[in-house]
């Protein structure tokens, strides 16, 4: 059993700590605090224990500030809720889709969480949510700006044409969405408090204009210099540019499915053991039939600004980790291991392959991405590694450049 250390409210339940502007604030177990003059310059702030934690203790739950699907995701028919991002497919349909077997039945399909009978839409866009509580908390912080009525279908819509761009600039593996930076705007644009809403956003990290400018193009590729302009044009509110840097830097992957879901409940089964190796072997040739139709796209996905996990700095030997076991955005932060009372909260912004790197392609892909040297502990301990690249992971690299290539890409998402 893992034992819940702190609770962190939603945005719709304001808290005092909410509403803090500068110093340390303080969330049960956990406080987000300034770092040392050398640091802060490099980090901003930092998340620290304020009491023992144990390994495997739940550090904090956390509902986002705001998050949306990746547009290319929704696209290809991963259906997830409009607002929380839980997966709409039963288990057994999204087994059926992603394994190319339109015949396929689960085992166990008691087990699958999803309940179709509790799903609505919005009955003018007709945009799909897993509950009536999560129709009305879209509509009452963001949707009813950008709810696009009997339009949704519409290509000359100002908000489609956004999408259709944003598409044609960031081709999969996608890291963040247009939307949820329309969303950013439709909630300050929308609330009756706006200096609220414009206080939470405030908490994230700022940048400096270079700093805007080279997320923003990282963000969305070559085609930045000669589109910028016109996408932002659709919403004129002034500093629009620095949401780019603001998601780029901040944005955390949020990553849901059914059908894992119904994999983890089957391994919690007490079965006799031929039972259990039946399912187990089920399980392996189904994960197999899904790799050759669909690949390493299994997920809904989409991404989310939380305010307490923005403030984890990143650390190549992280002692935190943040995972959705409820199917939506509530993001679990766990103890990877024992925290004493002052030591910082870290998590890792790379997975564990890339983790498993030289110290100078780690420093490579966080220059790139997050614009930071990294000197936790394990950079320095490698400090005297010579900066060079092995053949395997000049490969690699090559590779995911190539990934991001648009017909390519299109290719193989055309594929799934």
């Amino acid at each position: 059993m893992q034992r819940h250390v702190g609770l962190f409210a939603p945005p719709n339940e304001p808290r005092d700590t909410l509403a803090a502007e500068s110093g340390s604030r303080d969330i049960c177990c956990v406080s987000i605090q300034g770092l040392h003059p050398s640091e802060e310059h490099l980090k901003g702030k930092g998340l620290f224990a304020k009491k023992s934690i144990k390994k495997g203790d739940v550090i904090f739950l956390e509902r986002p500030l705001v998050s949306a699907q990746f547009l290319w995701n929704a696209l290809y028919k991963y259906k997830a809720c409009d607002y929380c991002l839980r997966a709409l497919e039963t288990a057994e349909e999204n087994a059926r889709r992603l394994s190319g077997i339109p015949g396929l039945n689960l085992p166990h399909p008691e087990l699958c969480r999803v309940r179709p009978e509790l799903h609505q839409a919005c009955p003018q866009c007709q945009v799909m949510y897993c509950s009536s509580e999560c129709r009305q908390a879209a509509a009452e912080q963001y949707h009813r700006v950008l709810c696009l009525g009997p339009s949704q279908e519409d290509p000359d819509h100002p908000i489609n044409k956004l999408k259709d761009a944003w598409r044609s600039m960031h081709y999969p593996p996608e890291t963040s969405s247009i939307m949820l930076m329309a969303r950013m705007v439709a909630a300050v644009k929308q609330a009756k408090d706006k200096a609220h809403w414009q206080k939470l956003f405030s908490h994230f990290c700022s940048r400096a204009a270079n700093e805007e400018e080279e997320i923003a193009h990282k963000l969305l590729g070559e085609k930045f210099r000669v589109s910028y302009r016109h996408v932002t044009s659709w919403f004129v509110p002034e500093g629009f540019r620095s949401l780019f840097a603001l998601v780029g830097t901040n944005g955390q992957g949020i990553g849901t499915s059914s059908l894992s879901q119904w994999v983890h409940a089957c391994d919690s089964l007490e079965l006799p053991a031929q039972q259990r190796e039946q399912l187990d072997s089920f399980i392996d040739q189904l994960y197999k039939d899904i790799e050759k139709e669909t690949g390493d796209f299994l997920n809904c996905e989409g991404s989310g600004l939380f305010l307490l996990q923005s403030s984890c700095n990143h650390s190549c030997i992280p002692n935190a980790e943040a995972s959705f076991p409820e199917n939506n955005f509530l993001l679990q932060l766990s103890a990877l291991s024992d925290i004493s009372p002052g030591e910082e909260i870290c998590i890792s912004y790379l997975d564990c392959c890339q983790r498993d790197r030289s110290r100078h392609s780690r420093h490579k892909i966080l220059r790139e991405n997050y614009l930071f040297v990294c000197s936790c502990p394990k950079c320095v301990s490698q400090m005297d590694e010579l900066d060079a690249t092995s053949e395997e992971e000049e490969e690699e690299e090559g590779e995911a450049e190539g990934e991001t290539e648009g017909d390519e890409m299109e290719d193989e998402m055309t594929d799934v």
